[in-house]
């Protein structure tokens, strides 16, 4: 499968605006809002970026300054930085390209990980370890687009922006290929990505 032959889903129209395409994510999880922070955080974006060696979009840069890590109906898992814990961040990006390059990416499938010129970048992952990915394709990460690697094997591409594929898949305006549906359900995540589950 080359990359030309990954089919693609395309919004009506792409939100552009992070605050815009915040709005539209707690709009599809409306308990999400519960879990925003009263100011946004102070995160250390030039340790991740110069880290990194690119800039990264400005949609989850202003989601990781409003919200800590969660996870969307006990599945799909939101890994964001936070204040003084940059560095953590970048490990769980550079155990994710590992994983990317060594498990997933295979030659005949026509696409690299990052840092290769256009490569994939981890951004979430479901607990059945479905990937979800920036092509780093574009001019700007603000034109980069979603790329979905799911267990089952299929590959596709939204050309989208990540909180906008977010808002999609989870008030149903997206196909889910090769996903289940995601319930509209916030939940914190603790230490390392996983759900924090209350109670009992």
């Amino acid at each position: 499968m080359k990359d030309d032959l990954i089919a693609t889903q395309t919004p009506k129209c792409r939100i552009t605006d992070p605050e815009k395409a915040l709005a539209a994510l707690e709009r599809a999880v409306p308990g999400l809002a519960d879990l925003r922070r009263p100011e946004p955080a102070a995160i250390d974006w030039a340790v991740l970026e110069g880290s990194l060696g690119t800039a990264l979009p400005c949609d989850y840069q202003y989601l990781a300054e409003w919200y800590p890590p969660f996870a969307v109906g006990g599945f799909l898992l939101i890994a964001l930085p936070e204040p003084g814990k940059e560095h953590d961040t970048l490990r769980g990006i550079r155990d994710s390209l590992d994983v990317l390059a060594d498990a997933w990416l295979e030659p005949h499938i026509g696409l690299r990980s990052h840092p290769a010129p256009g490569g994939l970048l981890p951004r979430a992952e479901s607990d059945e370890s479905d990937k979800f990915l920036w092509s780093t394709t574009e001019d700007t990460p603000q034109d980069w687009i979603v790329t979905i690697a799911s267990r089952s094997g299929g590959w596709w591409h939204y050309s989208g922006g990540a909180l906008q594929f977010l808002a999609e898949y989870c008030d149903g305006t997206l196909e889910p290929w090769a996903l289940p549906p995601v319930a509209p359900e916030a939940t914190p995540c603790g230490a390392g990505g996983r759900e924090r589950r209350s109670g009992h």
